[in-house]
């Protein structure tokens, strides 16, 4: 049984729903909320100096809008994962989300039950998304998809096409190693290796597409 304890910033500017996401994370006991932001300029600081294992995030907030705040979080270069939590069900919002590195994007009319779950597999590195929002991912996909990335696939090493291939599995960087018995590390250089060379912005797209396309290990 996995008994590790995983440290979360959440931010939003609703304090209501925020303390309610503090609240409903103290449910889990592997959950312990490390730091509270009101909004996007706070929280990149918070992040920054906390560097959490992961950060709840909005989408739409007054100072600085989810999107904005979320790049800038993952130019920091933190292993931290970012799910955003949000009332948006928007397809645009969802694939400008993803694009932009969110590791999930849940929404808040969801069972709280569903979201605690759907929160631990972002952090095993699985793809953190409802069922019927996913479908939408990878329609909006496939009519933005300007490249011919099968044809690109010639360009991955064999192990970096074996990796994407657990990422279709939504295997986890610790769990891809164990399989292929490499290093976690050298997991984490393969993924930005072929992430940049069939020009995904985040594993998570990465992932969506190999399912979309039938790639399988």
């Amino acid at each position: 049984m996995n008994t590790d304890l995983y440290r979360i910033v959440v931010i939003d500017d609703h304090p209501l729903f925020r303390k309610g996401v503090v609240q409903l994370l103290g449910l889990n006991p592997q959950f312990v909320v490390v730091g509270e932001a009101a909004g996007g300029i706070e929280g990149i600081k918070v992040v920054a100096e906390l560097q959490p294992d992961l950060v709840i995030l909005d989408l739409n907030m007054k100072d600085m809008d989810g999107i904005a705040t979320l790049k800038e979080i993952k130019q920091l270069d933190l292993d931290s994962k970012v799910v955003m939590l949000t009332v948006s069900d928007e397809s645009r919002d969802l694939v400008s989300a993803v694009r932009a590195g969110a590791d999930g994007y849940l929404l808040k009319d969801m069972e709280p039950e569903e979201i605690i779950v759907r929160l631990g597999e972002a952090l095993d590195g699985q793809m953190a998304i409802p069922e019927r929002l996913g479908r939408a991912l990878a329609m909006a996909m496939r009519e933005d998809d300007t490249t011919d990335r099968k044809q690109q696939m010639t360009h991955l090493t064999e192990r970096e096409q074996e990796i994407l291939q657990c990422l279709a599995q939504g295997l986890s960087n610790k769990l891809v190693g164990r399989q292929l018995g490499i290093a976690e590390g050298t997991v984490k250089v393969h993924v930005k290796s072929l992430l940049r060379k069939l020009n995904f912005r985040s594993r998570l797209e990465a992932a969506v597409w190999a399912v979309e396309n039938g790639i399988k290990y």
